[in-house]
């Protein structure tokens, strides 16, 4: 693993840094098939429109909600800390997950995901804080090309954070095993796009499981021994939260929604007493406890897709403009350290 001179244990504080490497994209070998996609692929893709999920980390806990678009109160992470734990905000860290804006996608679905992507940014800069970070948790574009990648990259610019740090999705690696998603996004990250970092306490993990678009989702065996080697020393009461596009856990294997030998990384997580994991690419609202382990599954800026076993398969979903809001929701998450219950709380935003 590489070492990094700023931390006596080699490991980064913040790394990547989070600012988007402004270089142009290669024009790398496009998809085949209609749309750019084959059938397979587009039958396996996962609702809210201007979505973020906020997250907050302090003394070890980790408080999570869905922002309201309207900036209304109680969608402030301490709002979120205040109603799930009882605990201040003095000295938390604070971020921002969003995910899927499928940046180039046409359909009736949503026929102006840039527009939807621009109300989520609206959103987070209105959170009447600054995140210390965002994280896009892949699905960045829709097709993988150079314009969809330079469109969302510079959209992401007028965030008003310090940091953006992201993970790709399977429609960020079509054609070329994430090569122009890695030209964009992966500078400071290692093997095929993979990181870790640390800061306020907490150790991230941002993992890779997309690239087999015939195996959705897989890690692989190099990917699998960084993170062996990533946690090596880490005090089993460190608060671990993990990052991937397709989730860890088995939601709806038919579908792809799950990663195959995720068992092997969970394996290595069960020592620690606090782990998070986070994911996007079900287009919807799920969480998970197993022991001490919880696996959140977060919306989207794009389109909803059903829920599992509830359509043939998991395509984009046409709903009433009047019934958009039915998918909007507000969920506060508490999660104190080495607990194993969970204080969850969902609204509706109608």
């Amino acid at each position: 693993m590489t070492a990094y001179p700023d931390r006596p244990d080699g490991r980064p504080d913040g790394r990547p840094d989070g600012r988007l490497d402004p270089a142009p994209l290669d024009d790398t070998g496009q998809p085949d098939g209609p749309n750019g996609m084959t059938r397979r692929q587009l039958l396996r893709h996962a609702g809210w429109f201007g979505g973020a999920v906020v997250l907050t980390v302090a003394s070890g806990e980790v408080i999570s909600h869905i922002a309201d678009r309207s900036g209304a109160p109680g969608t402030t992470a301490a709002g979120a800390m205040a109603a799930g734990a009882g605990t201040t905000a003095s000295g938390a860290l604070r971020f921002v997950q969003v995910s899927d804006s499928h940046i180039g996608f046409q359909g009736p679905a949503n026929m102006d995901v840039a527009g939807s992507f621009s109300e989520a940014i609206r959103q987070v800069n209105s959170l009447g804080f600054r995140p210390d970070f965002v994280m896009h948790s892949g699905d960045l574009t829709h097709l993988s090309t150079p314009s969809q990648f330079d469109q969302v990259r510079q959209m992401m610019t007028g965030m008003r954070t310090d940091r953006v740090f992201t993970v790709p999705g399977e429609h960020d690696s079509i054609g070329d095993a994430g090569r122009a998603y890695r030209h964009t996004f992966g500078k400071g990250t290692l093997g095929e796009g993979w990181y870790s970092f640390d800061t306020h306490g907490v150790h991230f993990i941002a993992l890779v499981n997309t690239l087999s678009l015939e195996k959705l989702g897989h890690l692989g065996e190099e990917q699998i021994e960084f993170v062996r080697r990533d946690l090596r020393g880490l005090s089993s009461d460190t608060p671990i939260v993990v990052f991937s596009h397709i989730p860890l856990f088995a939601m709806y294997p038919r579908w792809g929604w799950s990663t195959d030998d995720a068992l092997r990384v969970i394996a290595l997580l069960r020592r620690f007493s606090s782990v998070t994991c986070l994911n996007g690419h079900v287009h919807q609202l799920f969480t998970k406890t197993d022991g001490n382990i919880t696996f959140h599954s977060a919306t989207t800026t794009a389109y909803p897709l059903p829920k599992p076993g509830r359509a043939p398969a998991p395509t984009p979903q046409v709903v009433p403009a009047r019934q958009l809001k039915d998918a909007l929701g507000i969920r506060t998450v508490g999660y104190r350290q080495g607990a194993r219950e969970l204080a969850i709380k969902d609204e509706r935003l109608t």
